[in-house]
Formats: structure tokens, C-alpha cells, sequence
């Protein structure tokens, strides 16, 4: 298996983690990775990057079982909109492509925000940094990592 940047940077900071990896060949969307994994939908979370009118990007993390609420989100990154970013622009800016894109590693580092659901958990799953791969890891240890926090992000 070729390692990600997240694996990469996860192994030189001493973090637990495990991979799993999984097939894609029929398309796949979050709820099915979850399937997939044998895990509780609100166990896998999703990687979401976000645009504000200033130019800004932030990165939010929810449940794949959940949408993002683009109204919290803004407020809790300080900002008066945000915005999906178009998915062309998603591998340019980040280094990962729709459906593998971590959270950690990404070309540049933004401000991330991780669902407040993840705070108490031992683990969770995150993109190992490709489609058909997760990484699972304890959820204060990636936001520690990351320089994220946990926030009320997603749609009730």
C-alpha cells in the first residue's frame, strides 16, 4: 500500500491510527462506507472545505450521515458566509480529490472544525487521504494534530 500525506504525518507525530482500506468499485458515498466498515454512520465522518467571500477556506468535518449547517459554519469560523467550493477546485487546493480528502495533510493548512459530536468518542473514521481508504483514529488526538476544534457544525 502507498502511504498518504496523512499517513505520513500521523506516523512522524506518534499518533495511534489504523488503516482500513475498502472496495470502490460500485461508487461509493459516506453512508456506504460506513456499511462497508461495519460501523454506526455517526462513527465515519466526512471531509468538507469551504470558501468565504474573502478568499478564505476552512475545513469541516461531520458525520456522513449528516449535511453541514452553512450557517453555523460561519459563524463558528468567524466569517459571514461559506460556501461549498466547486469540486474542480477541491485537488488544487487541497492535494486530494472528491471522496479522499482528509483532513489531514492537505497542502495548506486551514482551519478546521470538527462536528462536536466526534468529542467524546475513542475513535472515529476519517479519509485516509484516497478514495477506498479510512483512517481510524481518536478524535481529540486529529484535532490536536490538525490545530482544529470541536464545534456545533451540522444540520439538526
Amino acid at each position: 500500500m502507498k502511504k498518504t500525506n496523512a499517513m505520513r504525518i500521523l506516523e512522524s507525530e506518534k499518533i495511534n491510527f489504523e488503516i482500513i482500506e475498502y472496495s470502490t468499485k460500485d461508487g461509493i458515498g459516506g453512508v456506504d462506507v460506513a456499511e462497508k466498515l461495519g460501523e454506526d454512520q455517526d462513527m465515519v465522518f466526512k471531509t468538507l472545505v469551504t470558501e468565504a467571500k474573502a478568499g478564505e477556506h476552512f475545513v469541516f468535518v461531520v458525520p456522513v450521515s449528516s449535511e453541514l449547517d452553512l450557517k453555523k459554519a460561519a459563524k463558528v469560523s468567524g466569517t459571514k458566509k461559506v460556501e461549498m467550493i466547486p469540486q474542480k477546485k477541491l485537488l488544487p487546493l487541497t492535494g486530494y480529490i472528491h471522496g479522499g480528502c482528509s483532513p489531514v495533510g492537505m497542502k495548506k493548512e486551514f482551519k478546521t472544525f470538527v462536528d462536536s459530536s466526534a468529542e467524546n468518542l475513542d475513535f472515529f473514521y476519517v479519509s485516509g487521504g484516497k478514495v477506498g481508504m479510512q483512517i481510524k483514529v481518536n478524535p481529540k488526538e486529529l484535532v490536536g494534530l490538525i490545530g482544529g476544534e470541536f464545534a456545533d457544525i451540522k444540520k439538526e
